[in-house]
Formats: structure tokens, sequence, C-alpha cells
């Protein structure tokens, strides 16, 4: 790393296992502290995974004179697999005085042997490392990334899709995941590096597979940090090749089974309940005082006969089943003293003999007393939530240092209420499926200014959730049908954006949330509307972009512009008369090229007070926008997106029919109403090689049936019709064309 030279904490094992037991292992560490001008404080616990004798941890010793008062805890076996023998766990904690002024200090331990694996992957290494750097934003050192996983994990073969791994930072770093340099990457597992997901790539071999992976953490502000020798260094949030600010090593071993007949969550695989935590929970503890955790899981064609826990010394588990497959497991922790200011993770399992439930980890923070907790009315409807903070539960709190997950939605307040108003897909609002429900979460934190170095604030947190059973087809308006999104800024209250499909060009009947996804064809014309709703009496809505994707993100690499800089990019977009809070418009139908079904439309939407020069809405179309344009010359909100689809495409055999018919389809036998849509993006391989695209097979198909036809009718009335029809195709293709054009440039 930067800055100045590495000091190296070499940790050697006194004593190597020849036993092929050890399953990986995981560090976490405390808060380093600064005690001196040149000494620090370091604590780290190490839990160690593997098949017997876990109580056997490595002892550790300290080398180059560097540190002092070494003082390591005894390792206690926390978990173990009861009557099977597959697995344990145990953990143990080293505390050391760390004399330098250097910049960085690592730790490094080595050993043998892995348990027999796919891979041949024998002698093991764990590694961390930490800038001792006092940042800038925090005012202390940086705190490492908190990762750990359960002993063993096991799934079938034919079931396998993901392994979410713990990645939480305490510093609210993004925490980034890869495969160690001295890693024997398993053949057709994947890696997603931000989400720290692993996942199947191609077809995975049976027996046990070993991971090493690199947690490494970034700080997503600028900040600038300071060392004991008087040095500093600037790290720029934009960077990608900034160092990280920390790295910790996190071992584990998968087991792939055999397949089986059901890949169903519930039935052999079990499934976890609705009242199990979500995965990457903060739960709070207090020092002295019994925590508790609570899981359950239900497997209708198996029976669960445990739960695997990797945890902290000392927390115990009680489990228990019923007749019905269903089984729960308690676990209770008191945090001690030294645990102060400790974050620990936890994960779990549920375990049966075919298979494994997904494993789910959540974060304990151990703090002095409990976190202020207020009182908060939370009111639930089918696409929205709204939580009332009551101001009286929570004296002396100060509402201008409370925020949502996502801090760009403020809250509003009266003199009895702090109010935030949200839609499930805005404000950092998170979806969880807990097996039989479907919840919603979002938060309430107080929060810290960068430059401040003393706080008298009493420390907030507040989490409000809508829970709905999945009897209920709440997955409709998440996951089908966004219409409504909800906003608060402080200088323009709450408002809102409705983004609907309409059925024709009148832009007054909307298609239902029951026809969602949206079937669409060929050769027809889609009618949006965009309409925005202030607690302002005079706003301006501005429509800045507006792309597709085959999918609901709008990151997505594969995009089209429909809209752009508040330019129109798509040759067949109309923009319909409307009001100053109102945008409808209406384009021709396409699809992606390749196999691809879906396409998503994702607007970039922005209000703004009227009639002011300096705003966004009054610039209107520009080629180059301003990068540094200032936005408090204006009253304009933040630029926010909102998505509406999908819309599904169903093959071009009946665009004819459409042409005949109109733009829509009216419900016949019961069936929803559908919406129908145009034209493909043509392949621009099949175009460059002088091949028909599928658009051009489309209408050559049509054209030869006409000259067929042609030669068949004797009526010269029927022929003129015919003539009139064949000028009527001429033209759509000469708009495929344009498009084509559109697309290569």
């Amino acid at each position: 790393m930067e800055a100045g030279a590495l000091l190296l904490f070499m940790f050697t094992l006194l004593g190597a296992s020849s036993s092929l037991s050890f399953y990986g292992d995981s560090i976490s560490f405390m808060p380093p502290q600064r005690i001196a001008d040149e000494t620090f404080k370091v604590t780290f616990h190490r839990r160690q995974n593997g098949r017997s004798n876990c109580s056997a941890q490595s002892s550790f010793s300290c080398e180059g004179g560097v540190c002092s008062n070494l003082d390591s805890s005894a390792v206690l076996q926390t978990d173990e697999d009861t009557g099977q023998s597959r697995w344990c766990q145990s953990e143990g904690h080293t505390t050391t005085t760390v004399m330098t002024n250097k910049t960085t200090f690592s730790l490094q331990d080595s050993g043998c042997c892995w348990v027999s694996n796919v891979e041949g992957k024998t002698n093991w290494t764990t590694q961390a490392e930490l800038d001792l750097g006092t940042r800038s934003d925090s005012h202390s050192i940086n705190r490492c990334p908190v990762t750990t996983t359960v002993s063993s994990l096991r799934v079938p073969q034919n079931c396998f899709t993901r392994v979410r791994l713990l990645a939480h930072d305490p510093d609210g770093d993004e925490v980034r995941c890869r495969f160690s340099a001295d890693a024997s990457v398993p053949l057709n597992f994947a890696l997603d590096k931000k989400t720290c997901t692993l996942s199947r790539s191609g077809q995975i071999q049976t027996g046990i597979h070993v991971f090493e992976l690199m947690m490494e953490d970034f700080s997503t502000r600028n900040i600038t940090l300071t060392y004991t020798d008087g040095t500093s260094v600037f790290r720029d949030a934009s960077d990608r090749n900034s160092p990280p600010l920390c790295k910790v090593k996190l071992q584990f071993s998968m087991e792939v089974l055999p397949s089986i007949l059901d890949c169903g969550a519930g039935h052999v695989q079990p499934m976890f309940l609705a009242r199990t935590p979500s995965h990457g929970d903060v739960l709070h503890a207090t020092v002295g005082q019994n925590f508790q955790l609570f899981a359950q899981a239900q497997a209708g064609q198996s029976q669960i006969y445990d739960f695997q826990v990797s945890g902290p010394q000392n927390m115990t588990k009680e489990f228990k089943k019923d007749a019905a497959g269903n089984a729960e497991v308690t676990l209770n922790w008191t945090p001690q003293r030294s645990d102060l200011y400790r974050l620990v993770p936890v994960c779990f399992t549920a375990e049966t003999n075919e298979a494994q439930s997904e494993m789910r980890c959540v974060v304990i923070m151990v703090t002095r007393s409990t976190i202020t907790q207020g009182k908060a009315i939370v009111h639930c409807s089918s696409n929205k939530m709204m939580v009332a903070l009551e101001r009286a539960s929570m004296p002396d709190i100060d509402e201008n240092f409370l925020q949502l997950r996502d801090p760009s939605c403020s809250l509003t307040s009266n003199s009895t209420h702090i109010v935030g108003s949200m839609s499930f897909n805005t404000c950092g609002t998170k979806l969880e499926d807990k097996g039989d429900f479907i919840v919603f979460k979002n938060e309430i934190n107080s929060f810290e200014l960068p430059e401040e170095v003393i706080i008298r604030r009493r420390t907030v947190k507040i989490d409000f959730f809508c829970e709905f059973p999945k009897i209920i087809s709440i997955s409709s308006y998440y996951n089908m049908h966004s219409s409504d999104y909800i906003f608060t800024e402080s200088s323009f209250g709450s408002f809102s954006y409705t983004f609907e499909i309409f059925n024709d060009g009148n832009f007054t009947k909307k298609v239902e949330a029951s026809a969602y996804p949206v079937q669409v064809k060929l050769l027809e014309m889609i009618y949006m509307g965009i309409q925005a709703t202030s607690d302002l009496p005079n706003v301006t809505l501005f429509v800045d972009s507006c792309k597709a994707t085959p999918d609901d993100n709008p990151e997505n690499v594969l995009s089209y512009d429909l809209i752009k800089n508040g330019c129109k990019k798509d040759e067949t977009l109309k923009v319909h008369p409307s009001g100053p809070t109102s945008f409808n418009f209406e384009v021709q139908a396409f699809k992606f090229s390749g196999n691809y079904d879906q396409v998503f439309i994702t607007c970039s939407v922005i209000m703004c007070e009227p009639e002011n020069p300096f705003s966004r809405c009054a610039q209107g179309c520009v080629t180059e926008p301003s990068r540094r344009r200032r936005r408090g010359l204006s009253k304009e909100t933040s630029s926010h997106y909102i998505t509406q689809g999908p819309l599904q495409f169903v093959g071009p055999s009946a665009a004819m029919a459409a042409e005949e018919e109109g733009d829509v389809v009216e419900k016949k036998s019961g069936m929803p109403a559908t919406v129908n849509f145009p034209p493909v993006f043509p392949d621009t391989k099949s175009a460059r090689d002088g091949e028909p695209t599928g658009f051009g097979q489309v209408l050559t198909s049509h054209i030869t049936t006409v000259v067929f036809a042609s030669g068949f009718v004797l009526s010269l009335l029927l022929m003129a019709v015919i003539v009139r029809h064949y000028n009527r195709k001429r033209r759509a293709e000469d708009r495929t064309v344009l498009i084509e054009s559109d697309c290569e440039n």
C-alpha cells in the first residue's frame, strides 16, 4: 500500500495438523485503538472450521519485536454437528500492542491441510491487511469488512443458484470481493465482485470445493488519511485504482451433493419463514443483557435435524421441530465488557440429510446502552408505505440529523410526528423474500457530518417494514407494475410520479395492473404517460432521458436511448401536448436483438419551479449538458429514475391482424386486455451480410403472399384494395430502415 512501508505481522503456526480437517476460516477486527503517539491496540477474532478437533486452533506468536503484551484467549468450540460429525467451528481472539509509526500492518498464518477437495488444494494461508491512517470523515482508524460463513456449505448439484456472502462494512464503505491471488478457483463458479455473491456459470462437479476470497473496502467519499509520522494521503473516491483501506481473507468449503428430484424451496431444501431475520440485517445487543435471535424453517418433503450456526463464544442454541416439517432455533448470547463496540457476524443454515437451506448472515452491533427506539406507526398500502414517528417517544432528538436508508429522500415533520412516505421501489426500500411472506423494509437513522469532531446527539435507528403474505398478489405491484414513485426533498416537500402505459393516444384509459407484463407485437404504437404531483402549487415536469433495457436495471450496458439530455433520439417517438406536470408520448415497439423477450423503459425526471431560466426544465434539449451546473441557482428536485414494464414481445405473427383490429386487443373469453407493441431491433450482423432481418423476413413473407394472391384476383376493385394494402406495408418498411440506420450508427 502507498504512503509508507509495510509492516508485516507474521503469525506462524507452531504445530500443523496432518489430518485433512481444515474447512476454512475468517478474521474480524475490533475497532483499532491508538493509545500513544506511535502505539496501537489491535484485537481480532478468528473462527476456524473443520470436521473434528475444532478446539485445537493454531497458536500464534509475534515476530520482529514490534508488538508486546500479546494476549491470546482460550479457543472454544462454538458449534458442531450433533450426531453426524460432519462439521464444527471454534473461535478465539488475540489482543496485541503494535509499536510502529508505519502506515499499515498485515498478518498472515499458514498451515496444512484443507479437507480433501476437487481442486486438489492442500496448504492454506490466512491473510489480513489494515491501513493505520486516521480517516478525515470519521476521525478514527478505518474499520475492516465483517464477514464469516457456517462451517460447511452443502448444495445438491442441480439446485445450486447462488450463495450470498456477508460483506458488511462498519464505515459504510463499498466492499468488493475477488478470488485471492493464490486461490485455486473452482471450475464454473462465478463471483459478483460488487454484491459478493457466488453463482454458477456452468455444470459444477460433485464433491467438496474450496474457496479463498479477499474482501476489500473502498471509501465512497473523498477522504484524507493521516498517519503518526505526520504524512497524509488523499483518497479520491472516483479513482478505481486506489488501494483498499483493508483487506480480509475469507476461506470456506462447499460440498456439491448428488442431484435431488425437487429443487423447490421448502420441499427437500429447507426454506426460511417470516420470523427469520433477513440476510445482511444489523441487529443490536447491549453489554450485560441477553440478546436473542430466532429463526424458523420448513422442509415439507424432508426432516430438518439441526441448524448450523457460526456465532461468537458462549452463544447457545435451542432447537425444536414438529411433525409438519417445521423447525426453529433460538440463539441466546450475553455480550461481555470486552465485546463493547464489537461487530459480531452470525450466519446460519437449516440442515437436512439431503440438502441445506440458503445461508443467511446478520451482524450484531454491541453497544454500551440500548440505542434509542422511537414509537413509529406504519401505514401499508398496495404499493407504498408511510411511517409516522412519534416525537414524544424521542425527547431531545434533532430531526435535522435523521434520514432514510437513501439520504436523498428527506423526512417531513409537524408538531407531533416526523413523517416519511415512499413507494416500495424508492428511498432505499429493500424487498426480502421470507418464504411465506414478502417484506418491504426501510429504516430511519441518525447521521453525523464529516466535519464534526464531537457530537451531543443520541444515536437513532428505527426499522420499519410492510409485510404481505404470499397469498396476496403484492408482487404484481413491485415486480410487474411499477407505477407510483414517491419522494421527499426539503425544498419541495413530498412529491410523486406515476408512470403508466395507456390503451390509446387519448391517454385516458391505462392498462390495468392485472395485464402486466404487457404483451407486445410488431408494427404497433405504444402510448405511455408520466404524471407529476407535488405539495407546491406551481411546478413543471421535465423528462431528461428515457431509455430501454432488457431488464429493470437502468444501468444495464445493453440499452437503447429514446430521449437523452432532453433530446429525442428515436425517430418514431412522438410527444403529445400535455400540461406542465404531464408528459405523454408514443413510440413504435421494439425488442432487443438476441434472446431477449422483454423491454423495460426507464426515464430520468426532474421537477422545477416554473419560469426560472436557470432550471434544467428551462434548458430543454442540450447536446452537451454542463457537468458543473449549480442546482442551487434554481428551485428544482434531484433527478429520479422511474421505470415501467416489462413489455413482453410475443412474436410477429399477429402484426397484420393488429393493423386491421387497431392498437388494442379487447378482453375476450375472460383473458386480460393486452397492448400491442411493434418493431424489432434488427440483427446488425444479418443486416451487414445482406440477409433479411427478423423484421425484413416478416415483410418479405407478407409481400410474397400479396403477389401470390394478386395472381388469382380477377376483380379490379379487389386489386385496388391489395395495392393500397401493399403501399401501407412499404411505408412501414421505410420506417424500419430508418430505425436500422439509427441502430447501426
